[in-house]
């Protein structure tokens, strides 16, 4: 017979009775050594014994079913095993001997395939009826069987799987206590021992164990349809463990079915069984259907995250196809469960979503496979279902977890591809509104533009561009309600984007969390301001961090795009200012999307304006990368669209575009062409100008967009090879003979006759040259005469510089004759202004200072007469021409003459140009030119002077130097283009070195960061910080302490202050008073805040050296000034700016809302940080005690003797100073205990002020509904139910201490300070830290990190049952903080008394 042979061949005869009682007292957890005979027959005959065994086992399964009730011939096997002498017991601790050898990390292939074949043996014995009966059953045997599918099989050929798996970010960071083992892992090998030996397996190896796992499976799966597990739930979930684990053992070929009944040997794939055994769990064989969805859910959970359940934190598994295909099994698998069980599985399919959101991590990748797979789980809904996930999800999308809010985004973008659903399909009124797309886009993603985290508002902006490109009809016009004004407002109730709504959570790690349905409830509504809506979209491209201003970027472009948002110049200009953006990244953004947009709308000529001045000025940009996206974007949108041109060739859109281009710079954006020319340079030197583009550029010249051809070719003819001159001489002549051209072209033109002068013969240069003289002595418009005049300078130019001055003195000097007897006929006759062409004399005017410049020798002193008498009205003195100006006299000082302001603006350009030729000149007028800046009433006379003295300045800078101080005092003129053209004329001296930083010329820059203006105070900061201060880094730091008596007007210091200023300057500078205090700390805030660490500490040292011991020893006196003085220095002391950046920045841990790239990445700096941090504290500490401490005593003992109102400042700056060594107070000031003790009393009553104000803001929070709250928290019952496997929701944290309190509201206030910093908190989500017990109290105002792990699971619940009154925190004891530090100290005045 089969089985005796089989029985036989194992010697279960021979086995002694002592060994085998052994291995049952041993509870199969040990593996008790054999005789090495036996054991030596056992490998030899092993293989054999078990297909025999398998083969009766399972034609013994196919007849276990008795139709009589009796036991028919399943009986027969423990009637042999009686016959036969061969116990029971024998024969299960032989099987489970060599379950035991196979389990061993270093087992050969043999070995494991032994071992498998015996657990699937074993299983098969269970399924016999009577295995109960004769005690075949024992659990922690069956555990050890069904294990060997992941022990056997050899896990990346021995190497760790902790190196397999990444980081679930999830976790806090925090070090967990270890688990304890189960029952299968206390088994002890004695090749645990030794060292791990890398065994490796050949594919013929692979393949026989694979097969052996597969027979083991199928084993269990015929197991589990009949041998019923309802009353042992370790080992259902057990079961479920390994079926989750071998869904990951081999790809699955084909597609995947999952039917309720299948034949078991039909089953290829392992993964395809797992599923079939996972079904069969969720059998009411098993146990309570509910329990068992939800243990199958839970282990699926972590299928469809793409995570591995380690022992202490869930590591995330590479996003491989495989598991990509695994995953999507899984979803699939999970739909099935749905619609075979319909309303029984709904529930955990609801609650499986929430898990997937709540345990998502943050890397992009999976957060996008994640949404993914809710949407697939979604659109498989009910609608009343899917809008009770929605309504959960808005809840949840304002979660104080940043992960959280980032994901829910995500969502919203998966549920908005889908179809919108009826609201007929759903019976609840209530939950309606949840179904439209317009709910998720108005309440859901746009009220994310508000977020706290920048990643979170930025990938909201960056959604919202897309939902305009999606196909739902709706979201498009749900969008468009958002910023249109005359759309429909859509509010919802339930919503807020003022902040974000804690959902109760702290920094405690929850070991488990559990599985349960919880509503989270909100109390706030929000309507939608189309106005507010667009004006925060334009605020938010200008945000403090650099990835929101790229995601409004994007959303603009959209919102343009579409039509959204009008075209105005104000959205546009905001687009194009982003180009020059301080951040690289946002250059690039903005150079791209300002390509989307001329490339959807190419028609609108304010974005092809928008482009230009958003493209143009980069090229001059100082990152390389950026000039090239610059480069490209002009290249292919203008100089890849020249083409060759006919009159019958019709242009395409990109052609129309570049002509129109081209004609806007030629017309309205002439400002962009010096940026034009830095692009040609470039080009030029990569070869772009051929002979051929030259041919195509010159077909254009007679077309109707002949403005943009000759802009072309002005800048591109000087570096071309090869250029068709004749057509150029045409055009010339036609230009000639026409007169038709404008300006603007006209000057293009003699740019390229200038360029190809130098190939041109001697006939058609004189040719040229004569008409050029007839058309100056025309004198056209302003802009042409100045290019003649350069084009007649090419033309005559040649090698010998004394024949190109003789050709120069002739042409120019008879221009400047013309012009000359031109002024003499209007000034010198009488009644010559009378009948004056003001057009006329300018141009006279223009052309006779551009033409002299060029022939300085045929000046005279008649025409300058004639030019100063344009400003003057003494026409009979030079008539006489006998005497000269007095040089002293101001222009002002003359009596004003009939000529209109603007030529007299122009006669003061052309004084300027003769000063620059003749120094005797400049040095006879300079006097009156700084003369008209304090006493002149025009303002175009003082602009012009202000541009004359610059140009004198770089000419003879140590004639103009004495007057750079009548320079600076226009930075406090009263007209706004005076000051901004001083500005800037200033800035270039300095950056060119014509002019030093001496006398008050700094402070007056200081003055001019507070204009009034904003646009000239920002261009201030801009000179400051990115063209002067790089050229000297310690400037701000070598003025700073001079400012703080310059601006209070105090000259009562030896050393500072001290430069020579008049009555008239010092007034107009002056910030002295509280008028201007404002303005002061303002400018000594800019200055703080560009000073480096090692500036703020000298700093600090050198006023207490200057200005604190001046005071103390008395060198200065304490009066009113003096005491205005002493507390502006003390105010300055507390400012935040004056703070080390290495103290006050963060060196910890990462925070609740930074990602863990972000923290992997910053690891090293953070290290860093701390270990500078003790460092600078300990010696900043050390000098505080040894220079400053003794000065503060001595000062307080000073100003109580002068019962100065000045000790309110002293010790304010003590309070904010104190705040960082609030526990060494004594130390510090051992010196003067009394001192000591007002400091202690002051930081107290500090603290309780603080305490008082936050109290008051938590009352009026909790008169109404609770923000954040939330409903039916079943905490209460999580103690005492046997599976936690639920919603996830941490319980409410109890009332902060007032300590927490006052922490909290410090870290609120430093938030605030912060730009761009939400001003929103959450006071119901302050926690304490777990190391709080040690240091003082850390607060996470917005909520604490929750590790969303998962070590049990327990019962579902209804809304009904789950709507459960109270809560209960769930720090222990240990982790719980005692209050705060008691303060022993009371009011001196007390003290005082009492003695």
């Amino acid at each position: 017979m089969v089985f005796i042979d089989a029985l036989q061949l194992l010697k279960l005869n021979e086995i002694p009775e002592d060994w085998v009682e052994a291995v049952w007292d041993l509870e199969f957890t040990q593996r008790v050594p054999l005789d090495d005979a036996i054991e030596e027959q056992l490998a030899a005959n092993g293989e054999k014994a078990f297909r025999l065994l398998h083969q009766y086992f399972l034609a013994q399964a196919a007849e276990q079913q008795p139709s009589d009730g009796s036991d028919g011939a399943s009986q027969n096997i423990w009637v042999i095993l009686g016959e036969n002498g061969v116990s029971v017991k024998s024969l299960v601790a032989m099987l489970s001997y060599f379950v035991l050898v196979g389990k061993s990390k270093v087992a050969n292939v043999q070995k494991r395939v032994n071992a498998l074949q015996s657990a699937s043996l074993y299983l098969l014995l269970l399924k016999i009826p009577g295995s109960i009966i004769n005690q075949v059953f024992h659990e922690v045997l069956m555990d050890t069987c069904m294990n060997l599918t992941s022990h056997c099989w050899p896990q990346d050929s021995g190497k760790k799987r902790k190196k397999d798996g990444l980081k679930c970010s999830q976790g806090d960071g925090k070090r967990s206590k270890p688990e304890r083992k189960n029952h299968s892992e206390m088994e002890v090998d004695e090749a645990e021992d030794e060292d791990d030996e890398e065994i490796h397996f050949s594919g013929q190896d692979l393949m026989k164990i694979r097969d052996a796992v597969a027979l083991l499976v199928q084993s269990l799966l015929r197991l589990l349809q009949t041998f019923a597990l309802k009353d042992r739930p370790h080992s259902v979930n057990n079961c479920a463990q390994i079926f989750s684990k071998l869904l990951y053992f081999e790809p699955v070929i084909g597609k995947l079915t999952f039917n309720a009944a299948q034949d078991i040997a039909k089953l290829k794939s392992v993964p395809e069984m797992a599923f079939y055994g996972l079904q069969l769990l969720c059998s009411p064989k098993h146990g309570d259907q509910k329990e068992s969805l939800r243990r199958v859910f839970y282990h699926l959970l972590f299928v469809i995250l793409m995570m591995e359940k380690a022992s202490r934190k869930p590591t995330l598994l590479l996003p491989s196809q495989a598991i990509l295909a695994t995953r999507d099994h899984a979803i699939q698998f999970v739909c099935h469960l749905v619609n075979e069980l319909k309303e029984l599985a709904q529930p955990f399919r609801q609650i499986l979503l929430q898990h997937i959101c709540f345990k998502m991590v943050e890397k992009s990748e999976y957060r996008n496979h994640g949404a993914q797979a809710v949407g697939m789980l979604t659109s498989q809904m009910e609608s009343a279902d899917y809008a009770c996930f929605v309504k959960w999800l808005c809840n949840f999308s304002r979660h104080s977890k940043m992960v959280n809010r980032l994901f829910s985004v995500d969502v919203v973008m998966v549920l908005l591809e889908q179809p919108e659903r009826s609201s007929d399909e759903c019976n609840n009124p209530d939950l309606v509104c949840f179904l439209s797309h317009a709910f998720l886009i108005q309440n859901l993603l746009f009220a994310r533009r508000k977020d706290e985290s920048p990643t979170v508002q930025g990938h909201a902006f960056n959604c919202l561009a897309q939902c305009l490109e999606l196909h739902s009809l709706n979201a498009t016009r749900a969008v468009h309600s958002l910023f249109c004004a005359t759309g429909t407002q859509m509010v919802f109730e339930g919503e807020t984007t003022e902040g974000i709504v804690s959902l109760q959570t702290t920094q405690k790690t929850y070991r488990t969390l559990p599985f349960r349905t919880v509503e989270l409830s909100n109390n706030s509504n929000t309507g939608c301001d189309a106005k507010e809506n667009l004006a925060l979209l334009l605020h938010s491209i200008k945000d403090p961090k650099i990835n929101v201003r790229k995601a409004a970027l994007q959303a603009l472009v959209g919102l343009l795009k579409h039509g959204v948002i009008p075209m105005s110049a104000e959205n546009l200009a905001s687009l194009s200012e982003r180009c020059r953006d301080p951040a690289v990244s946002v250059k690039k953004k903005a150079l791209q999307c300002v390509g989307e947009l001329l490339a959807a709308k190419p028609e609108y000529r304010l974005v092809q304006m928008a482009w230009m001045k958003g493209v143009f000025p980069v090229m001059l940009d100082s990152e390389t990368s950026v000039q090239d996206k610059a480069l490209e974007a002009m290249e292919q949108t203008l100089l890849s669209q020249v083409k060759s041109y006919s009159a019958s060739c019709h242009l395409d859109a990109n052609q129309r575009l570049a002509w129109d281009l081209l004609g806007l710079l030629c017309d309205e954006c002439r400002n962009l062409s010096r940026y034009f020319s830095k692009a040609f340079t470039i080009w030029s030197k990569q070869n772009k100008f051929t002979p051929t583009f030259i041919t195509h550029l010159i077909s254009h010249i007679d077309s109707d967009h002949v403005a943009g051809a000759w802009l072309l070719l002005s800048k591109v003819v000087a570096s071309s090879p090869r250029v068709p001159y004749s057509k150029i001489l045409d055009a010339w002549d036609t230009m000639i003979s026409s007169g038709s051209v404008n300006g603007t072209t006209c000057t293009h033109i003699l740019c390229v006759i200038g360029d190809i002068a130098k190939n041109l013969n001697g006939e058609s240069k004189d040719r040229i040259v004569a008409d050029l003289m007839s058309w100056l002595k025309t004198f056209t418009s302003l802009e042409v005469i100045c290019a003649a005049v350069e084009t007649l300078y090419q033309l005559g130019c040649s090698e010998d510089i004394k024949q190109t001055q003789a050709f120069m003195n002739r042409h120019c000097g008879e221009l400047v004759t013309v012009c000359e007897d031109y002024l003499a006929k209007i000034l010198l006759t009488e009644n010559g202004t009378q009948n004056l062409n003001e057009k006329l004399m300018i141009k006279h005017l223009h052309t006779l200072g551009v033409a002299s410049l060029n022939c300085p020798a045929r000046v005279s002193k008649r025409m300058v007469l004639l030019v100063v008498s344009v400003l003057t009205a003494h026409s009979d003195r030079l008539a006489e021409c006998q005497e000269e100006l007095p040089a002293s006299l101001p222009l002002s000082q003359f009596k004003a003459n009939s000529l209109p302001t603007s030529i007299r603006a122009h006669g003061v350009l052309t004084l300027g140009k003769l000063c620059l030729q003749h120094e005797e000149l400049a040095q006879k007028y300079l006097p009156v030119f700084a003369r008209e800046l304090e006493v002149g009433t025009e303002v175009a006379i003082r602009n012009n002077v202000v541009v004359i003295m610059g140009d004198l300045c770089v000419r003879y800078t140590n004639i103009v130097d004495v007057y750079i101080p009548n320079i600076s005092a226009c930075l406090r003129d009263d007209e706004a283009v005076v000051r901004e053209n001083t500005l800037i004329t200033l800035t270039n001296l300095l950056q060119e070195e014509f002019v030093k930083w001496k006398g008050s010329l700094f402070f007056r820059f200081m003055v001019a960061l507070v204009d009034p203006v904003p646009a000239i105070a920002r261009l201030c900061e801009y000179c400051l910080i990115h063209s002067l201060l790089n050229k000297n880094p310690e400037m701000f730091s070598q003025h700073f302490i001079e400012c703080i008596f310059h601006f209070n007007s105090y000259s009562k210091h030896k050393v500072y202050n001290k430069f020579p200023q008049t009555e008239r300057e010092k007034v107009r500078f002056s910030l002295k008073g509280e008028q201007h205090r404002e303005k002061r700390f303002q400018i000594y805030r800019f200055l703080l805040e560009h000073f480096t660490d090692a500036q703020r500490f000298n700093i600090y040292n050198k006023i207490s050296q200057t200005i604190l011991t001046c005071f103390a020893d008395e060198e200065l006196p304490l009066d009113a000034d003096g005491a205005e003085i002493l507390s502006e220095t003390f105010n300055i002391l507390t400012l935040k700016e004056m703070k080390l950046q290495a103290m006050s920045a963060s060196a910890g841990g990462a925070t609740a809302e930074e990602g863990e790239e972000e923290n992997m990445a910053t690891m090293a700096k953070a290290i860093m940080q701390a270990a500078q941090k003790k460092v600078v504290s300990q010696v900043q500490k050390k000098t505080f005690i040894q220079n400053i401490v003794p000065l503060i005593i001595s000062l307080k003992h000073l100003l109580e003797q002068k019962r100065s109102p000045v000790l309110r400042d002293l010790m304010a700056y003590l309070q904010v100073t104190m705040q960082d060594y609030r526990n060494e107070v004594k130390e510090f000031f051992a010196g003067d205990e009394q001192l000591a003790t007002e400091v202690e009393f002051a930081l107290k009553k500090a603290e309780e002020r603080d305490m008082l104000e936050q109290m008051e803001s938590c009352s009026l929070v909790q008169d109404g509904k609770t923000a954040g709250s939330v409903q039916g928290s079943p905490a209460r019952l999580r103690s005492c139910l046997p599976f936690t496997f639920c919603t996830p929701q941490p319980p409410r944290p109890k009332p902060a201490s007032l300590r927490l309190v006052h922490t909290e509201r410090r870290v609120t206030r430093s938030r605030e300070e912060q730009p761009g910093a939400s001003k929103s908190i959450s006071l119901e989500a302050t926690v304490m830290s777990k190391g709080a017990q040690n240091n003082r109290a850390i607060s996470t105002p917005k909520g604490g990190n929750i590790n969303v792990t998962f070590g049990e699971v327990s019962a579902i619940f209804n809304d009904q049952s789950s709507s459960i009154g109270g809560e209960t925190s769930v720090q222990p004891n240990e982790q719980r903080t005692s209050g705060p530090r008691q303060w022993k100290v009371q009011s001196p005045l007390r003290q005082k008394k009492r003695i």
